[in-house]
């Protein structure tokens, strides 16, 4: 029997409590109950001015999470139908779940980035410049291709996987009625809030940054302790330099910002320091790499590099997308070659 204590819980895997803090003037940080991706939680802010309300991230779409925001409103004293806006930072269904049950409610317009999309939807926002279009017009692939055979994962595990890509009729996902591109500013909480597209999570990551009262809304792009999923299943073709500018461009904010507001975990503080540490954390993975190519000394696929990276009980479909990741990102960069097996990639040092 194994006396080991069992490891504390980060931040963002905290259980949802019904609990609402006020978090900067105006807003209220309340937190919706999942069981996503190692998640307890995710924040629904709430942003209240003279219209009534924007909610933020209204988590995923079944009846928990639906029956946590009706109770989070009525504790606030705020009727749905006061509902206004409903902003989804991205196309994420822990984010955008509870959008469209909420606009059937309350008429309220959905605010995500231009480059915010469903699968299934052919449609798309006008006056794209190419590398938008680029992004936006990537669809999911049928097939991973680093190859090689699909892991059998309890099913447990596989459905929070599976329903990052959802089919239609599982999740309702809404097309924005207003759609921000970088600069572009809109006025909540009496005060008006700057677009800042940080793609690298997924490609229509969206931050709001109010400068009046140094509030960012980070979503999943900039978490409390832990690092985001970075998709090697992306429309770029290196999302690990993506999302490298994307931190640094917040980064820069510095001391503006007095407080961050995230998806999931407490509100912080100093977004540059953390901004540092999430890079700090994957330069780390890709100096694993290094390592491993050199002890291995003999190309290997993405699944034998990414037992290097992510526990036995973290393998799957997303350690291995984060893995291919940080191998197309380090054989970009000249640092790694890459070979065709019969279908399987293989990568080492060059």
């Amino acid at each position: 029997m194994s006396t080991e204590a069992p490891r504390p819980l980060k931040q963002e895997q905290i259980e949802a409590t019904d609990e609402i803090t006020e978090v900067a003037p105006g807003i209220l940080r309340t937190m919706l109950p999942i069981d996503f991706t190692g998640l307890g939680h995710v924040n629904m802010y709430v942003l209240e001015d003279e219209r009534g309300v924007a909610v933020v991230d209204p988590g995923l779409p079944n009846k928990e999470c639906w029956v946590a925001i009706k109770q989070r409103l009525k504790n606030i004293g705020v009727p749905m139908r006061r509902v206004h806006s409903i902003i989804v930072t991205h196309s994420h269904p822990d984010h955008f779940g509870g959008a469209e049950r909420i606009r059937d409610k309350s008429g309220a317009d959905v605010v995500a980035h231009r480059l915010f999309r469903s699968w299934w939807n052919p449609d798309e926002p006008g006056d794209l410049d190419p590398e938008e279009l680029a992004l936006y017009s990537a669809r999911p692939r049928e097939h991973v291709p680093w190859g090689g055979p699909d892991m059998d994962i309890p099913w447990k595990r596989r459905f929070p996987m599976n329903i990052i890509r959802p089919p239609h009729r599982m999740v309702p996902m809404p097309i924005p009625s207003i759609r921000l591109r970088e600069h572009d500013t809109i006025k909540f909480a009496r005060r008006e809030w700057f677009a800042i597209h940080t793609p690298g999570h997924t490609e229509d990551h969206l931050c709001l940054f109010d400068p009046e009262e140094g509030v960012l809304i980070t979503g999943d792009h900039v978490l409390p302790t832990i690092t985001p999923h970075v998709p090697g299943l992306s429309a770029s073709d290196d999302p690990l330099s993506m999302f490298y500018a994307s931190l640094d461009k917040v980064g820069q904010l510095g001391q503006q910002v007095k407080v961050a507001l995230p998806a999931h975990g407490n509100p912080f503080h100093d977004i540059s320091k953390r901004t540092e540490e999430i890079k700090e954390h994957h330069d780390d993975r890709l100096q694993r790499l290094r390592d491993a190519s050199s002890t291995l000394n003999k190309p290997a696929s993405v699944m034998e590099f990414a037992t290097y990276l992510f526990s036995p009980g973290a393998q799957g479909p997303m350690a291995h997308s984060e893995t291919y990741a940080h191998l197309e990102h380090l054989r970009l960069r000249g640092e790694f070659e890459c070979r065709d097996n019969n279908g399987l990639l293989e990568y080492v040092l060059s």
